[in-house]
């Protein structure tokens, strides 16, 4: 394990993998077609691979590094991905061997300084690095309403102080690439109400509101929404706001 590693999510691994929504393929689309070459990926602070999966349909090869054991040991299996444990900050990758390197909801988390310093020593001549995150989700205005304020005001004080990059749109964090603007892209998913609720299960805010207080703050939450929700086996469309930050490394 990483050295200064705050693990959050080691003990929710199965229930990252099924549960976190997927980004859109227009989005890797895009990012595969920004460096002068293709041959190589790295995925940093992968967890258990949703972004790394969907590298290895535009890299033939993909690295893909989490600190977390866990994380690695329940990542999807894929012939073009290689896992390996090991922090953003040094990966043991060789220099100039990547062609993108990514990390998906994952940048807030790590030793800015540090992590910049090992993309330059990774990325080949006219490399790109892209981060990316998504925040609060929204559904309709009840439910919205509802898992809002659970959000803010029952868990609020117990999400790790790193959340606030996310809430911030990654506005604040230090970005020392010349940046490419993005198009705009959707992140969508059509769940039926109990995978929302399986979602919602992998907050971290949620675990540590337990461990302190002794008390499952979800069953509460989980009253509110299924009755705003209606049927249980109904479909309904979620929504995120995806932000990204996109450069050329040299």
């Amino acid at each position: 394990m990483a050295e200064g590693f705050k693990d959050y999510f080691s003990d929710t691994s199965d229930a990252y993998r099924t549960y976190r929504p997927d980004y859109p393929d227009g989005l890797f689309e895009w990012l595969a077609g920004l460096p002068p070459r293709r041959d190589a990926a790295l995925d940093c602070g992968c967890g258990t691979g949703q972004a790394s999966v969907a590298l290895a349909r535009y890299f033939p090869r993909v690295h893909a590094v989490d600190p977390s054991a866990d994380q690695i040991a329940n990542a999807i299996s894929h012939e073009g991905v290689v896992y390996r444990v090991a922090p953003a900050e040094q990966t043991g990758l060789p220099g100039a061997s990547v062609d993108l390197v990514v990390a998906a909801q994952a940048l807030h988390w790590f030793d800015f300084d540090r992590f910049y310093l090992e993309v330059r020593r990774v990325g080949r001549p006219g490399s790109v690095f892209a981060a990316f995150s998504y925040g609060l989700l929204s559904i309709d205005a009840d439910l919205d309403r509802i898992i809002g304020r659970f959000y803010h005001e029952v868990i609020g004080p117990y999400w790790p102080p790193e959340r606030t990059h996310v809430d911030n749109g990654y506005r604040a964090i230090p970005f020392p690439f010349p940046e490419i603007t993005a198009p705009p892209f959707a992140m969508e998913a059509r769940w039926e109400l109990e995978h929302l609720i399986g979602y919602l299960e992998t907050w971290s805010a949620v675990r540590e509101y337990r461990r302190r207080r002794g008390v499952d703050p979800l069953a509460a939450l989980a009253r509110k929404v299924r009755n705003a929700w209606g049927a249980p086996e109904v479909t309904r469309t979620i929504a995120w706001p995806l932000v990204l930050r996109v450069g050329r490394i040299g």
